[in-house]
């Protein structure tokens, strides 16, 4: 049974790179019938509460990630907040001590402070020197009874340390190059690294799943398996993702935390679909997924070695696809909470006009790339009253032979039937031709009248929607409001 786990730190929100992690992670467990665990990393008991990750766990209800152990569900390895587990990992690093596989340290942070920076004055790097390592028996027993705070370290064999990353392949790692680490603070806190493989040795992880930025703890992760005699999860690191000018993913790049993509106007699935593309490939051209079609194509072999880049252009061209592809009905349901907002929703949308709607919103999306752009392109169809672009204005409707030929077209709407687009673009290039002026001044006067805008969609198609007596309505607003 395949077991992973996504462990974030409660820091208000899910970014982008802990999204795509999460993501990984649970496209392994769906694709292959496994378990996803959602533990949560914190350190501070006082700050530990479902409230203080509703954050992360909002990202992730919006993305779809759904757990199947967890907090808030429970499961048969809780509890799942780091934080309650403290006593488990603080047995955990005196058994270490108990089976000569760490010790415990006594050195003050101001001494070790003070030889790192004796060694770095001398020119060169430095290590813990194993000073308690050498204590003797007598030697611990006085600093116990006289009570000094101590650590525990572990106390890492000489050789290497290798193991077969499942993106990076074979890695190894020279034990020289790895101090004693601490497992155990002297404040009795345990270490990152020993809380977690811990956990995931009790929540039997199979797979862990993580930023390329931990390959340089995983060596440590390992001799603490070993220490416990316990098999280790396989590993495997995805690369990092860095901003179109290749530097680490950053507020200057784009939003990062995830659901300002949900206040932006993004879809879910359009996320989704980006995120598993950032570092993963399911080979060949094909990049618009479903997420049902992601869980059946998804391969940790798929990832790749190299750092991926966030690119905004491209998430705005997945979200507009994603737009095109959603059902009219879904769409409608997406798009009237903003419209609500924007005081431009009327009950009747509900109702006798909710096919209207939907030819609208057919019309209209090909035209945004983004859900709260919908507003904005809906305003001329649903307002009342026309907002009149100045601009527009004095371009279009700023000839007598353009107003005159306006000042004729409710006549020619009123007459026409069936009120459709062939018959209005006959009519009105007809009506143009009629007051020797070309099609397109009239088609852009027109336009400028009944939405005040330049530009739209298309005009006949606009006019449709609108009916004969609105467009009408509104070209005699539109040359009413011209004096003024």
């Amino acid at each position: 049974m395949i077991r992973v786990r996504f462990a974030p730190s409660p820091t208000g929100y899910l970014h982008i790179g802990g999204a795509r992690t999460a993501l990984f992670n649970w496209l392994y467990a769906r694709r292959h019938g496994g378990t996803f665990v959602l533990r949560i990393e914190d350190t501070d008991t006082e700050r530990s509460s479902w409230e203080m990750v509703s954050g992360i766990v909002d990202g992730l209800r919006w993305l779809g990630l759904d757990w199947d152990e967890g907090p808030d569900i429970g499961g048969p390895h809780a509890p799942y907040f780091q934080s309650q587990r403290i006593e488990t990992h603080r047995a955990m690093a005196e058994r270490l001590v108990a089976g000569a596989r760490g010790y415990y340290c006594y050195c003050t942070p101001e001494t070790l402070q003070q030889k790192r920076q004796a060694a770095e004055a001398a020119g060169g790097g430095w290590i813990y020197d194993r000073t308690c390592c050498t204590l003797g028996a007598d030697e611990i027993a006085a600093r116990e009874a006289a009570g000094l705070p101590r650590a525990i370290r572990f106390k890492v064999p000489a050789g290497q340390t290798s193991f077969a990353d499942l993106v990076h392949g074979p890695i190894t790692f020279d034990n020289a190059n790895i101090e004693d680490f601490v497992a155990l603070r002297s404040d009795r806190q345990p270490t990152y690294h020993l809380s977690v493989v811990v956990d995931d040795m009790e929540m039997e992880i199979t797979h862990v799943v993580r930023g390329d930025d931990h390959i340089s703890n995983t060596p440590k992760q390992l001799l603490l398996y070993q220490a416990f005699g316990a098999s280790p999860p396989r590993f495997a690191h995805v690369p990092l993702i860095l901003g179109p000018d290749r530097k680490r993913l950053s507020k200057r790049h784009a939003a990062t935390s995830v659901m300002e993509y949900y206040r932006l106007g993004y879809l879910p699935g359009a996320m989704v679909n980006f995120l598993s593309l950032l570092g993963w490939s399911p080979g060949g051209d094909r990049e618009l997924f479903t997420r049902e079609e992601l869980v059946d194509a998804f391969t940790l072999e798929g990832i790749s070695g190299g750092n991926a880049i966030f690119n905004p252009e491209k998430l705005d061209w997945f979200n507009q696809q994603h737009i095109m592809r959603l059902p009219i009905d879904e769409l409608a349901r997406r798009v009237e909470p903003l419209l609500r907002d924007a005081g431009l929703w009327s009950e009747d949308l509900s109702g006798p006009r909710r096919e209207w709607l939907y030819r609208l919103l057919e019309l209209i999306r090909p035209r945004v790339r983004k859900l709260d752009q919908f507003v904005e392109e809906i305003r001329p169809f649903v307002q009342q009253t026309v907002d009149y672009d100045q601009t527009a204005v004095s371009k279009h409707l700023a000839t007598s032979e353009v107003r005159d030929a306006l000042r004729a077209l409710p006549a020619t709407l009123a007459v026409l039937d069936p009120f459709s687009t062939a018959t209005l673009e006959s009519a009105v290039r007809a009506l143009a031709e009629s007051h020797g002026i070309k099609a397109a001044a009239l088609i852009h006067a027109t336009r400028v009248a009944v939405t005040g805008r330049a530009v739209s969609p298309g005009l006949f198609e606009v006019l449709e929607l609108l009916g004969p007596e609105r467009a009408s309505a509104r070209v005699h607003d539109a040359m009413n409001f011209l004096p003024k």
